[in-house]
């Protein structure tokens, strides 16, 4: 289950208890966020598009001169540090609990605790996420992971669900859909949806990657090593042949 965990860096999960407040946290208290002035937005943004492009030191380095009074900054900080691997995240995460961005703290120590392979942790810090911010698709998605680590497949699909269709134009939830059909064998399910979400076959064989380590190590020697790689070939050639009818 860690093989899992540690494999699937693109999934975050996130939550924690709302003990240890930061002294922001009074500050902070109310639902909304105080609006960043203009030029606090702008390298608020700069910063988001560094991240994205995985330039997490330069984003750091973009919200170096904000006040981390604004939680918008500490949580930017939260995220940068969790990625790099740093113990900074941890505090960050936790500095939001009680604010207007408590949902994000939750997550983000729901991502660290998952992580860390603590599934219970991360689960109960991924659900109070969840009730906070019910739209936000990928703390849906996070705890569809945690669910899926546990193995309760079917809380684990009606959060894929959910997620996917929140957003269906991110394809996070839907490789971990097909992950999930996958690992119940159910490849032709997995070939539609995969077709229907528009997931290439290269997303498709990750997912296949996944659904095998949750499995683990069989017991003994398969007698047809084969069939996996044959089924994971039907499925990419019918993604293939569907998207060639658009």
């Amino acid at each position: 289950m860690k093989a899992l965990i540690a494999g699937l860096a693109l999934l975050m999960l996130g939550g924690c208890a709302t003990n240890g407040q930061s002294p922001w946290a009074a500050l902070t208290s109310s639902n909304s966020c105080t609006k960043p002035s203009s030029d606090q937005e702008l390298a608020l943004n700069l910063s988001d598009d560094l991240a994205n492009e995985g330039k997490l030191h330069a984003s750091l380095a973009n919200l170096q001169s904000l006040p981390e009074a604004l939680p918008q900054v500490r949580q930017r900080k939260a995220r940068n540090y969790r990625l790099l691997g740093r113990s900074e995240a941890e505090p960050l995460y936790r500095s939001l609990l009680g604010t207007c961005m408590n949902a994000e703290g939750e997550h983000g120590l729901g991502q660290l605790a998952a992580a860390r392979g603590d599934n219970g942790q991360a689960m109960a810090h991924m659900q109070l996420a969840a009730q906070l911010a019910p739209t936000d698709e990928k703390i849906r998605n996070d705890l569809g992971v945690v669910y899926l680590n546990q193995l309760r497949m079917e809380d684990a699909r009606f959060e894929f669900m959910t997620a996917i269709e929140l957003k269906q134009s991110d394809p996070l939830a839907a490789v971990n859909l097909v992950t999930l059909l996958i690992y119940q064998d159910n490849w032709g399910q997995a070939a539609k949806v995969a077709s229907q979400l528009g997931l290439s076959p290269e997303q498709v064989t990750d997912a296949q990657a996944r659904a095998e380590k949750l499995k683990g190590p069989s017991p003994s020697p398969s007698p047809s090593p084969s069939a996996p790689a044959r089924k994971i070939a039907a499925v990419s050639d019918a993604i293939r042949w569907l998207s060639s009818e658009e």
